[in-house]
């Protein structure tokens, strides 16, 4: 059976544009051990013999951890590897097509960019999106925010079915201005990945949500 999503909170990003190769394994370790609840490897303009030896070092780790292991960008990888999900950028082709890849046991997410790709992409049977980016973002040279006034909307649409991450410049010190605006799920990179103590930043940032969650099951 796919792996179960509906628990998880804080998405984690092992991307080669702010990490070294060598860097891969104790990253990985960090997040895992900071709360990550999912850990996607994220290596554009790396080569697929590349990416493969990546993701061969990477995949033990949250296997010995339980947390899943996502692939961006590369069925074929993900089926090769084994890993648990594949991600798919909006203009990466359909699910039908990646889905003869990769087979039914993979989830596989879809980047949105607006509320009308999430609700498509919800349609289309995606088994989570993600949101945004929220705010200017390295990672997304050229694309503007898309602000924080449709998140309250896409949750009640399409993030009450699938889990729905919102993404793009979150960073901990705006994270509570998001989860106001209703995010329930976020994508955070750059500010774990930079810190000195990425182990440290993540467990913040898992804590912050947990308590959220924890607040609003009392309600």
């Amino acid at each position: 059976m796919p792996i179960d999503l509906s628990t998880a909170r804080l998405y984690g990003i092992l991307d080669l544009g702010y990490l070294r190769p060598d860097q891969l394994e104790s990253t990985a370790r960090a997040l895992i051990a900071g709360g990550v609840d999912l850990l996607q490897l994220r290596a554009k303009g790396h080569g697929p013999r590349e990416i493969l030896d990546y993701g061969r070092r990477v995949l033990p780790l949250c296997r010995e951890s339980g947390v899943p292991f996502i692939v961006n960008d590369h069925p074929g990888i993900a089926a090769e590897l084994g890993a648990d999900g594949l991600h798919l950028g909006q203009d990466d082709g359909l699910l039908s097509e990646a889905r003869q890849i990769v087979g039914p046991e993979l989830v596989v997410g879809r980047s949105t960019h607006s509320l009308e790709q999430a609700e498509a992409a919800l349609r289309e049977g995606f088994d989570y999106i993600g949101f945004g980016p929220l705010f200017p973002t390295p990672t997304k040279l050229g694309r503007p925010g898309i602000g924080l006034g449709d998140i309250a909307a896409m949750e009640q649409r399409v993030g009450s079915r699938i889990p729905a991450f919102c993404i793009g410049g979150i960073k901990r010190d705006n994270l509570a201005e998001v989860r106001a605006a209703g995010a329930r799920r976020v994508v955070i990179v750059s500010d774990l990945l930079t810190d000195p103590d990425p182990e440290a930043a993540a467990g913040e940032v898992a804590a912050s949500l947990s308590a959220e969650r924890g607040a609003r099951s009392a309600e």
